[in-house]
């Protein structure tokens, strides 16, 4: 929706004098509006998600540590729309209001509090109000902890809930939209914007309220609701951990669940973290040794949090997991030990439900190190497995770590992929659903659609030509399908690697097929997740080699890298786009620049022996 001129709305005014006391000690150091989710403070987060409204002027009053804000303010892109109002004493949020009369008479302006994360759709709410012919629409959802506002079957504000009274009460979200005659009914000095709405209803004057229940909505006033908040910014990038880049040593460290380590933090070797938020410039280079669980950690203090609260706990059972499937995961503590099991559910008629259980206890067999299953509900399509913490290669290579250490925790991955390859085909009559599946040329023809049909046309808007494409993905398919085929993981990359204790295990492997080896060489060493360096590829590259000689020819693995390569390439950009559009999953969406350089670079030697797909890549 783009507003039309005339309803543009003239200024946002963001509330960010408050003390935090609830914070502390966190606000002892940081004021509330600066405390960083993902490396950039909430303040500069919102100041972004008002800026799209296009307002002529963002109104922000200050108490509390406003020289920090201040100079937090002065190089923002935001800096010549933005108007300051100091305050001593405190005002109150409905003084607030009065004290920025001079700026929000001049037309209609949206109130958010600066402490207040949510994805409501703030243009919607705008609408609605211009629509409505409210002097105040209130954001509102039902949240049952908070909902204190009672309104009438038209959704109008009627007051405010007593103990007695239950029926249609819903909470404040912290966001309303406000035309400037309101302003009226606030007096002078301190004062709470509640009362102006008690007295504005009163006086007769419609003040609304536009439902949006359901929208995420955060209020980062307490230690949980903050770690909480930075946990679903975690999974809303796909995430579990983030690590400023300013911090350099942590290569030595063992990392678990959530993790945010914030700019000029110094980490101590051998720490151990799990859900662990390390605020701005603490030090914890003399804390050798130490373990940290759940907890907010500053330059002088340490506040324990509750799993339960910031994890979101359904029924006992603590969800994990940011994947791309429909497969649910969840996290619990079983056994006299009180050590954690993983409890895995599948959709009805899921066929990977059997194909994960039996590739286990064949892969376990053979010595393939993937989580042992305890336990099997056929009925219910749950199985549960051990847990092997939450730590991905993928999210172990953030940390800035040595090329020496990455080469070798890559050799490592290297030597189960070797142990997988190695499996005898005559083995198999051990696991008859992996028996069955080989990854030939129909699975083959299948991916290349995929990639036109989930990634070229929806996500990249081109229409392909399709015939001379079709010929050229029925050569590549009958070149891949010739190769020699071992057993192979299919979908060998960094997420799907854990590091358990500094072991790389797997996971995920119940897409296992008989396929050409190159395509996990591929998977593994030209990923979209992390790009290796040429040098380090080259020489895991050649250290596979050494060890399936007697297995596998050389010539013939070279040989196959690049058309494995195109087709790993364009399967991932099919996921892509499928999962990112169709599903919504739109953190995918940052692995497509690599994955697309990767494709570009795949083509680059065979562009004269597939000029079809090479005219079509360089459009991409």
């Amino acid at each position: 929706m783009t507003l039309s001129p005339s309803h543009r709305l003239c200024s946002v005014f963001i509330p960010a004098a408050g003390l935090g006391e609830r914070l502390r000690p966190i606000t002892d150091h940081i004021p509330k509006p600066l405390l960083p989710i993902l490396g950039r403070p909430q303040l500069g987060h919102l100041l972004e998600r008002v800026s799209t409204l296009n307002p002529h002027i963002i109104a922000i009053n200050l108490h509390y540590k406003a020289d920090q804000i201040k100079d937090y303010l002065d190089p923002s892109p935001f800096r010549e729309r933005i108007r300051l109002f100091f305050e001593d004493p405190i005002l109150g949020t409905g003084g607030a209001l009065k004290n920025a009369g001079a700026l929000l008479t001049e037309g209609t302006f949206l109130v958010h509090n600066s402490d207040i994360i949510s994805d409501i759709d703030l243009e919607a709410l705008l609408e609605f109000h211009l629509i409505s012919g409210n002097k105040v629409t209130l954001a509102v959802h039902d949240h049952p902890q908070y909902n204190n506002l009672l309104v009438d079957d038209k959704g109008l504000f009627i007051g405010i809930k007593t103990s007695s009274e239950s029926e249609y009460a819903k909470a404040f979200t912290g966001i309303a939209v406000y035309e400037p005659e309101f302003l009226q009914f606030i007096p002078q000095g301190v004062s709470s914007v509640v009362d102006a709405w008690l007295k504005a209803a009163k006086a007769g004057y419609k003040i609304g309220t536009a439902d949006f229940t359901g929208c995420y909505w955060n209020d980062i006033g307490t230690p949980g609701t903050y770690a909480s908040a930075i946990i679903h910014a975690l999974k809303e990038e796909g995430e579990y951990i983030f690590i400023d880049p300013s911090v350099k040593a942590c290569h030595d460290i063992e990392l678990n669940g959530y993790i945010s380590i914030a700019h000029g933090c110094i980490i101590g070797p051998g720490l151990s973290l799990r859900n662990c938020f390390i605020l701005p410039g603490t030090n914890l280079r003399s804390c050798i040794r130490k373990n940290y669980e759940n907890c907010i950690i500053g330059p002088d203090f340490e506040l324990s949090l509750r799993e339960e609260e910031i994890l979101g706990s359904e029924d006992g059972l603590l969800p994990i997991g940011t994947g791309g499937s429909d497969r649910r995961y969840y996290r619990k503590r079983s056994g006299e030990r009180n050590q954690t099991v993983v409890i895995t559910r599948y959709p009805e008629n899921d066929p990977d439900f059997g194909r994960h259980t039996e590739y286990t206890i064949f892969f376990r067999n053979k010595g393939i190190p993937v989580p042992e299953l305890y336990h099997l509900e056929p009925d219910k399509k749950t199985a549960i497995f051990e847990d092997l913490g939450d730590l991905s290669l993928y999210s172990w290579l953030k940390c800035s770590r040595d090329r020496w250490e990455i080469e070798e925790m890559y050799r490592r991955v290297i030597e189960i992929m070797i142990s997988i390859h190695k499996i005898p085909l005559s083995d198999l009559r051990e696991c008859p659903l992996l028996e069955d599946r080989v990854f030939d040329y129909e699975h083959l023809r299948w991916e290349t659609s995929y990639f036109v049909e989930r990634f070229i046309r929806p996500f990249m808007g081109l229409e392909a030509d399709i015939s001379g494409l079709n010929e050229e993905f029925h050569r590549l398919a009958q070149e891949v399908d010739r190769y020699r085929k071992t057993v192979i993981h299919r979908d060998l990359q960094s997420q799907n690697i854990m590091i358990t204790k500094g072991v790389p295990r797997v996971i995920d492997y119940q897409g296992a097929r008989i396929g050409p080896p190159a395509y996990d060489i591929a998977s593994l060493l030209w990923d979209p997740y992390f790009r290796l360096n040429d040098d380090t590829r080259e020489r895991l590259l050649h250290h596979y080699i050494e060890e399936m000689n007697n297995d596998l020819n050389a010539e013939e693995i070279l040989k196959s890298l690049i058309p494995c390569r195109l087709q790993r390439h364009m399967q991932a950009l099919g996921a892509y786009g499928f999962l990112s559009v169709v599903r919504g999953k739109r953190y995918f969406l940052k692995f497509v620049p690599e994955a697309l350089r990767l494709l570009k670079e795949d083509i680059l030697p065979v562009r004269s022996h597939y000029p079809e797909l090479s005219k079509l890549i360089e459009k991409l």
